[in-house]
């Protein structure tokens, strides 16, 4: 996998909404891409009435959401994916949430008995490291500590990458690890932006039922001070590309359009109905004490922060 990317999520959605722009990006310069998925998203909470009836019915969600992550895959050019499970002796399952704040989650009341988090971290751990061993891609990406917004499949996805990481150090080539960010600075002036005309006439008669939110109040732990990040991605060249694979989620992702605005370049939301940029750039934070990145070639569109 000689200058490939390797993608760590825990749920089907996740690719697309937190790195689109770089898997999309690293796809379009023909470098090989793989998308490992932690879980199936069994228990996801489904947005409209036309799927409504698969809510509550495990299998049925998964099955379902397997086919929209191959959708939002072929929309970002994405041709390698994996779950995580392929090949245990059991499957790993969502593990749920419960919204806690405005874009911040936090545990589900009750936790299915396969459920992600209840999975041993060196089994999963050693599930992943047979992917690097693989693949031995020369960037592997996921979320920061916080898991983006708290949820805890995806802060268990990134104790996961990192003990992966330390299991294959000895023997196989060291990737440089990149942490999906976003800067404090440009979110808040995307946040104001949900609130604007642009926005609103991109929705039309959808913007009533959505909420914009207050760049004021609290903020998810993707963001981070604009000092910390230190990679960005052009998402302009991909939006179209983006916005097709968030399309292709339609039971957890609602209202994606396009917008023209110098603070983002879109909007969506979930199932909270809080609206959500599709920003101008893409940040991420290189994991503190791994290797420098000198030697990767950076695809164009794709550039460390001097």
């Amino acid at each position: 996998m000689t200058g490939g990317l390797l993608a760590v999520h825990a749920h089907p959605d996740d690719e697309s909404l937190a790195t689109g722009a770089l898997l999309a990006t690293w796809a379009a310069a023909g470098r090989p891409v793989t998308v490992v998925t932690a879980t199936r998203g069994e228990r996801g909470e489904v947005i409209g009435s036309r799927w409504a009836h698969l809510e509550g019915d495990g299998p049925a969600l998964a099955a379902h959401r397997e086919s929209e992550l191959a959708g939002a895959l072929a929309a970002l050019g994405v041709r390698g994916h994996r779950f995580l499970d392929a090949g245990a002796d059991r499957r790993y399952e969502d593990s749920g949430m419960a919204w806690v704040g405005t874009g911040r989650a936090g545990a589900a009341a009750d936790v299915p008995p396969g459920a992600f988090v209840s999975v041993p971290l060196d089994e999963a751990a050693q599930a992943l490291a047979a992917v690097l061993r693989e693949h031995r891609p020369q960037v592997v990406v996921t979320y920061e500590p916080g898991g983006g917004y708290g949820h805890p499949d995806h802060v268990r996805t990134h104790e996961v990458t990192t003990r992966a990481l330390e299991l294959v150090a000895a023997d196989a080539p060291v990737p440089v690890v990149l942490w999906a960010v976003a800067g404090r600075g440009a979110t808040r002036r995307a946040q104001a932006a949900l609130a604007g005309p642009a926005v609103r006439a991109a929705l039309g008669a959808a913007a009533h039922a959505l909420t914009p939110p207050d760049p004021d109040g609290p903020q998810a732990a993707v963001v981070v001070p604009d000092e910390d990040v230190d990679l960005l991605v052009e998402v302009a060249p991909v939006r179209d590309r983006v916005l097709e694979a968030l399309r292709a989620h339609a039971t957890q992702v609602q209202a994606v359009r396009a917008v023209d605005d110098d603070a983002l370049l879109g909007c969506w939301a979930l199932s909270n109905a809080v609206l959500g940029a599709l920003p101008v750039v893409e940040g991420y934070r290189f994991a503190p004490g791994r290797p420098a990145p000198a030697g990767v070639v950076w695809p164009t569109g794709v550039r460390p922060v001097a």
